[in-house]
């Protein structure tokens, strides 16, 4: 009979360590943040600014700016709502 792996044995360390560890979650990060804002209102921002201009080159680099821009404005801006209101405003800006 051989006896059980141990961890100083000839186990292979990644068989081991499988069975005894646990998957931390991921950590949220304010990048993620700011990820799933753009990914909730890019679609909006950009008909915004789309309707401003006729180029939609334009309205593309218009809506980047805005929420790089906005970036900045996210560290101090808690509140969802101030933030899309924020954001709006600073593409109406951008255009004149």
């Amino acid at each position: 009979m051989k006896a059980p792996a141990s961890r100083g044995g000839n186990a292979p360390r990644g068989v081991l360590q499988e069975a005894s560890q646990k998957r931390k979650p991921p950590i949220k990060t304010k990048g993620a943040r700011f990820d799933t804002l753009v990914a909730r209102y890019y679609p909006a921002v950009y008909c915004v600014a789309s309707r401003l201009t006729d180029d939609p080159r334009e309205a593309v680099l218009l809506t980047h700016d805005a929420f790089n821009s906005m970036r900045k404005h996210l560290r101090t801006c808690c509140d969802e709502k101030l933030f899309a209101s924020i954001l709006m405003s600073t593409v109406i800006r951008g255009r004149s």
